[in-house]
Formats: structure tokens, C-alpha cells, sequence
């Protein structure tokens, strides 16, 4: 499945959420992270987080599609970090 995983951190959790999502998906912009994972990764990155965020301080929001065919991604301005050509 392909999911897109956004978040608001308490700056002191922040390089740890976004070192731990780098090891499982793509980072896209600040607080952006997008990849396909499998349901398996998906519970591994969920209980990850519950474990590094504050669910009484922080917020992570997870977009899940069955495919990246199920989606259209447009970006306006700057692509900061393209993932077309990644494999």
C-alpha cells in the first residue's frame, strides 16, 4: 500500500520521528514522509512512533492507499525532494 504520513512534533521529538520514518519511507518536505510499505512495515512504523511521540503533545496523521495508482500527486513550486526515478 502506498501512505503518506504527516506530523506536528514537539521540537525536541522531531529529529527522532523523522530518522525513524527515514528508515521506512520517503522524505518529501518538513514533516512529510510518503512510500510504499507493506501492511507488516505499516504496524512496524505505527508502534515506532507510538513509542518516540507524546500522544498527549504530538499529532501524526497516516494517508493510506491500496496503490500510488489510487492517488494523483501534484506539486506546485518547488519539488524538494522528487521521488520519481527512486526504485
Amino acid at each position: 500500500m502506498y501512505v503518506i504520513i504527516v506530523y506536528d512534533i514537539k521540537v525536541e521529538r522531531v529529529n527522532k520521528v523523522k530518522g525513524f520514518l527515514r528508515k521506512h519511507l520517503y522524505w518529501i518536505q518538513n514533516s512529510v514522509f510518503e512510500g510504499e510499505v507493506a501492511k507488516s512495515e505499516l504496524e512496524e512504523i505505527k508502534t515506532g512512533l507510538l513509542d518516540i511521540i507524546n500522544k498527549n503533545e504530538d499529532s501524526v496523521i497516516i494517508y493510506r492507499f491500496r496503490t500510488d495508482d489510487a492517488f494523483t500527486r501534484k506539486v506546485l513550486g518547488v519539488e524538494k525532494a522528487p521521488i520519481d526515478g527512486i526504485l
